[in-house]
């Protein structure tokens, strides 16, 4: 049996066999497969939304590939795989990844392809070949993150939270956020936005993204107010992207006037125990720059190294843009 690829163009036309392929990888397809399911009760006259399976001579899914649309508009594309990180060489993935970019070729409009999230080998190929057959040239690096996994064990596990300074008088309030923190919740969003080129937001979207996130229970705000003065938005945690047994967080920002007070491990540790009474695991990533690496592993997040050697057992996937002359620029 030769390679091939399938194209689905609605999440219920995707078969169980790629469906199993997603489960049996659940943590690391979330930024595939928690969308096609909520997809799947997207009208039928959406023709916003792709997925490319690759399926080897054995008949198995090893690659599958997303060109989907969200909330805030396109998303890059982004690709997930069977293959175990360290076996991910040219030699491995180049002949997939040609089939998928030819594919994806014929699917789509060239400008669509802003960006690719995957792997970092698999990124880097993708964008290698994604270049020789579109002349569209690879373009900036816009992010390098490490995949990080906290269980129910390793959370309880976890070192304990930092307290409040003994010598101030500071309240505290977390939970979900309710419509009556929208603009609190709009604002950490747009100054969120701000650090993340190129995704960054007008006050308008991140308004419409802060009731989106509101609506669906989604997000979490932490509170917090000395003197009793009023109340101000210290931290936020969005977790955005939910299958049967794992959560992603995919959000978490701190006020930058409410640092040092150990705001987002506490928000941070709040928001696993309400996950943790319905999932198995959570998973996010985080910039390999990112010093809040050190906040999740406090947490009880694996994979993201140790604080003497931050690149030990780190899967790094990297997002690599295309020529901003020739693309239209999404959002995620």
């Amino acid at each position: 049996m030769s390679p091939r690829i399938e194209a689905y163009t609605h999440a219920n036309n995707i078969p169980e066999t790629v469906w199993g392929a997603l489960r049996a990888q659940e943590a690391r397809s979330n930024v595939i497969y928690p969308f096609a399911l909520k997809a799947k009760e997207f009208g039928q006259n959406d023709t916003a939304q792709l997925w490319l399976a690759y399926f080897n001579g054995a008949g198995q899914v090893t690659f599958v590939l997303s060109c989907t649309r969200g909330d805030l508009g396109d998303y890059p594309i982004f690709i997930v795989t069977s293959i175990p990180y360290a076996e991910c060489q040219d030699e491995v993935i180049t002949g997939p990844l040609v089939l998928l970019a030819k594919e994806l070729r014929s699917k789509v409009q060239l400008d669509r392809v802003f960006a690719v999230f995957a792997y970092a080998p698999v990124a880097h190929m993708f964008a290698t070949v994604w270049q020789d057959q579109t002349n569209v040239a690879r373009g900036d690096e816009y992010y390098r993150a490490a995949f990080g996994h906290c269980t129910r064990a390793s959370f309880m596990n976890a070192q304990e939270p930092r307290t409040l300074p003994s010598d101030r008088s500071i309240e505290v309030w977390l939970g979900r956020a309710e419509a009556r923190h929208t603009e609190q919740v709009a604002d950490l969003c747009f100054q969120f936005a701000e650090t993340s080129e190129p995704y960054t937001l007008t006050r308008q979207q991140a308004l419409q993204e802060a009731n989106s996130l509101i609506s669906r229970g989604q997000v979490w705000i932490h509170l917090i107010r000395e003197n009793s003065e009023d109340w101000d938005a210290a931290c936020i945690v969005a977790a955005t992207r939910q299958s049967a047994n794992i959560s992603t967080i995919t959000k978490v920002f701190t006020n930058p006037e409410k640092r040092k007070l150990g705001c987002a491990e506490r928000l941070l540790r709040r928001v696993c125990k309400e996950i943790f009474t319905e999932k198995r695991g959570i998973s996010l990533f985080v910039g390999t720059s990112n010093s809040a690496a050190n906040v999740y592993r406090r947490v009880g997040f694996a994979g993201l190294g140790t604080t003497e050697n931050q690149m030990e057992g780190v899967e790094i996937w990297l997002e690599i843009g295309f020529d901003k002359s020739k693309v239209k620029l999404g959002h995620w």
